[in-house]
């Protein structure tokens, strides 16, 4: 094993000065040998180590201890830290926040079987009596094996990780052990995005081999929708997870929709990129882009990139040549459903699945619009009020993130210029939502039941509610026409429809 002191100093982190603290208490226990062979000590392990030596400030650590009990150990954490949450059914990981989003989890080593197929199919047994070198070994990669010492600042590499970190490499730590765990190979696409390493060869071939034998058709949804999240959202260049796995065969067996983009052709004078696969990976890659340049939170980022990957899903269904010209008219609407399909195949919430819907079917609405504005096909009237119809079409999706998605279609093509042009369709169209109060008007209706009764005088009743909703209707659809703006001009046409009604039922 390769032992290296940490030169780094790390003594003012929080989340390092804690894990340090308590490694020094947890050092200073009486050794219990009816319990384990070790001496109590407290190592930190995995992500935190490697992320450290990659020069970035992770907010969670995972501490290993060794040479205590359970219950010893999270007596100690309760009298240390207060409320401590315990995660897993059996004991497993004692989870503790220190507030700022900062989290240490602390655990005993334990040895993993496998007894079915199944991403939970494992048992655990504790054993505090493991080496350093045993327990770094069921760790997936070799950048995930390292442990380090916060008191002394030694680090535990019996696997080259530091290595392959050096050389930018993700590379399998045990191959026997790594097939025991096959959502280890959607970790592999988010940590060769995020990390922006290379994938050793040996490691793809393995990874590879699993797809193809099916060992991923029983993971969980709700773990691979977990992985899948962490590769839109933490990784910079999506689209290095998507192909590496598009490379192994995941994509083609596990992600159908995305597969079927590949080879679909596009008009080279708006797309010379290439078919719509390189066209969504490039719009992925720039929605990635966008989202951290305007700040959006991770929840948001989910599915501005998320909209990115499926803005197109229409267009193998819709792709023709007419008059000698690639065309997908319709794709939008069209992409509805393999959207949808997707969707159904992971457990992203309701809300981000709408506003990925919502994407698919509205990506091109900021740009036509603009177009026709520019060209004078609406007036400057209409193009408001279209632009209400598109932010109350969008229900409870931002229309912020809408012009997200938008703006990356229109960036992720190859294009001269295209990456550093203004997105002006999206200024006018958040100029306009913004000078006219679109965003907190478009979902209100000009006139709602109560007006009815106040202005007319009706009572409701059994009768009278299908009358009600008559009238609001059309009084929501001539405003979409744009004859009616106000609320008076639409108490005027409640009126008229009023009169007609009592002369039918005269």
């Amino acid at each position: 094993m390769e032992i290296h002191r940490d030169s780094e100093p790390k003594s003012e982190r929080p989340l390092f000065k804690a894990a340090q603290d308590l490694a020094r208490e947890i050092s200073e226990l009486e050794p219990n040998p009816e319990y384990a062979t070790n001496a109590p000590c407290a190592l930190i392990v995995g992500g935190y180590v490697r992320d450290s030596l990659l020069g970035l400030n992770p907010k969670d650590a995972d501490i290993e201890v060794y040479g205590v009990a359970p219950d010893e150990l999270k007596a100690l954490l309760k009298k240390k830290f207060g409320q401590v949450e315990i995660v897993g059914e059996a004991f497993a990981v004692l989870k503790v926040s220190l507030g700022d989003g900062l989290e240490l989890d602390v655990s005993i080593p334990r040895r993993e079987s496998k007894t079915g197929k199944g991403h939970k199919d494992f048992a655990v047994i504790a054993d505090p009596s493991m080496t350093i070198q045993e327990a770094a070994q069921r760790r997936d990669f070799t950048v995930n094996a390292l442990a380090m010492d916060p008191v002394t600042g030694v680090i535990f590499d019996p696997f080259g990780g530091q290595e392959d970190i050096k050389n930018r490499i993700l590379r399998v730590t045990d191959s026997e052990r790594f097939q025991d765990d096959p959502l280890r190979v959607l970790r592999a696409m988010q940590f060769v995005a995020r990390l922006e390493f290379t994938i050793d060869l040996e490691s793809a071939q393995l990874m590879q081999e699993m797809v193809s034998r099916g060992e991923l058709d029983h993971l969980p949804r709700e773990r691979v929708t977990t992985e899948l999240e962490k590769l839109l959202v933490k990784a910079k260049r999506p689209s290095v997870g998507f192909e590496f796995g598009r490379t192994i065969g995941v994509i083609e067996r596990h992600f159908p929709e995305l597969h079927a983009l590949i080879d679909v052709p596009q008009e080279p004078e708006w797309h010379p990129e290439g078919d719509v696969w390189i066209h969504t990976m490039m719009v992925v890659d720039a929605a990635a882009k966008i989202a951290r340049r305007d700040g959006f939170s991770e929840s948001d980022r989910r599915p501005i990139v998320l909209g990115a990957l499926a803005h197109d899903f229409g267009k193998p269904a819709t792709t023709e040549t007419i008059d000698g010209r690639i065309r997908s008219l319709g794709h939008e609407e069209a992409g509805e459903a393999p959207t949808r399909e997707m969707c159904k195949r992971l457990s992203f919430g309701g809300d981000d699945v709408e506003a990925v819907v919502a994407i698919a079917k509205m990506h091109l609405q900021p740009g036509m619009l603009y177009r026709a504005l520019e060209t004078g096909k609406i007036t400057d009237k209409a193009y408001v009020n279209a632009v209400r119809k598109v932010v109350k079409r969008l229900g409870k999706t931002s229309w912020r993130i809408l012009l997200a998605a938008s703006e990356a279609d229109f960036r992720g093509r190859t294009i001269p210029g295209v990456d550093t042009a203004p997105y002006t369709p999206g200024l006018t169209f958040a100029k306009t939502v913004i000078d006219h109060g679109l965003d907190k008007e478009a979902l209100k209706p000009l006139m709602q039941g109560r007006d009815l009764i106040t202005e007319f005088g009706l009572v409701p009743s059994k009768t009278n509610g299908p009358l009600f909703g008559r009238i609001i209707s059309a009084v929501e659809a001539a405003r979409d026409e744009g004859k009616i703006e106000t609320r008076e001009q639409a108490i005027e046409l409640a009126r008229n429809m009023l009169l007609v009604v009592s002369k039918v039922e005269l």
